[in-house]
């Protein structure tokens, strides 16, 4: 904390200057960085790399992306306005529009315990990893700790890769994005086999898009904290669509409406509709993935507050066989699901 302190004491006064605006994280994470090089110019990274060895492929990006990016560029400039007033006391050979298009294709979003998005960070080193849809490494953290896991095995010789992105989109959208942000089109089996696409639509096109329309409206009243109409309107489209399961949108339903009765405490309808999300995670989260294990471990929590033990051990025991993969034994959210299984485990020993 107090080696720290230099770095957030500047960044305490920059956000004084801005507020009531708040900066974005990719505004904050640019400052930090500028800080960093002014206080330490000629330091040497315990990193294998630094962001002067990061490509950022300006030229390369679209005319709506740069724009975006110039807006970032002219908040970074206000926010940091009290303590660099000019250009002239940027680090040396510093270009702020260069730093933020390295950010865009390199950085990484840090997810809590439940895989949420809470920050970003630049972990150079980690960037050179390439992107597949079907990947053969996964990313965890450990708070801002970055832990590099392998899910499959990896003949020798052969390249470790991550996915840069949520899997559950069909193969035109991932590579629409890849194309987007990181300047390159994906031809990794997934896609180019269109691997499950026809899953993620079932139902029918026509269902699909309306239930896409549907749900940003469904994201409006969650964010503006209506739950009870919220919930009243995944519960329409769960059962006016006809759509499966499997199909993206209708599981985006699925999941909102647990979460929404997991916050209003309504205990069984969110096990009810957490049951639903499983098999289709299973289809596209396939084998070892963290965001399969957390999605099998909040059902598992619902059904042990529920008493349902026997179930609550399966369900547990399933997730504890992929977190061990995929965080390790020793990550916190592993020992959190083996103190789980052991309060299960007496619950049933006392029946």
């Amino acid at each position: 904390m107090k080696n720290a302190w230099k770095g957030h004491k500047r960044e305490c006064l920059c956000l004084k200057n801005i507020f009531p605006n708040v900066p974005t994280d990719s505004v904050r994470l640019v400052a930090r960085i500028i800080f960093k090089l002014l206080e330490q110019p000629d330091c040497t990274s315990g990193e294998l790399y630094s962001i002067n060895d990061l490509q950022s492929h300006y030229k390369d990006l679209n005319v709506d992306m740069k724009q975006g990016l110039g807006h970032l560029a002219a908040t970074l400039e206000q926010y940091l306005k009290k303590e660099i007033p000019d250009s002239s006391k940027l680090p040396p050979g510093f270009q702020t529009l260069d730093c933020f298009s390295k950010l865009t294709c390199n950085s990484f979003t840090i997810g809590d315990g439940e895989m949420q998005d809470v920050a970003v960070g630049l972990y150079p080193s980690m960037s050179l990893l390439n992107h597949s849809c079907g990947p053969n490494c996964v990313i965890v953290f450990e708070g801002t700790r970055l832990n590099l896991h392998t899910v499959k095995e990896i003949p020798k010789g052969e390249e470790l890769t991550i996915s840069y992105m949520d899997v559950k989109m069909p193969s035109h959208m991932r590579q629409m994005q890849c194309q987007r942000q990181y300047c390159f089109t994906c031809d990794c089996h997934r896609c180019m086999s269109k691997d499950k696409d026809e899953d993620m639509l079932a139902g029918g096109e026509q269902a699909s898009r309306e239930m896409e329309q549907s749900l940003s409206t469904l994201e409006e009243l969650r964010s503006h904290g209506d739950l009870n109409e919220a919930l009243d309107l995944c519960k329409k489209l769960i059962n006016s669509s006809q759509l499966p399961s499997k199909n993206i949108h209708q599981l985006k339903a699925l999941d909102c409406a647990m979460d929404i009765c997991i916050q209003l405490k309504m205990w069984e309808e969110a096990l009810h509709y957490g049951l639903q999300t499983l098999e289709p995670y299973s289809l596209y989260y396939s084998n070892y993935h963290p965001v399969r294990a957390i999605q099998i471990i909040k059902v598992g929590k619902l059904q042990l507050h529920l008493g349902i033990l026997p179930e609550a051990m399966t369900t547990l025991m399933e997730a504890f066989q992929i977190m061990k993969v995929t965080h390790g034994r020793d990550h916190s959210l592993t020992r959190d699901l083996m103190e789980l299984l052991g309060e299960c485990e007496m619950g049933m020993g006392a029946i």
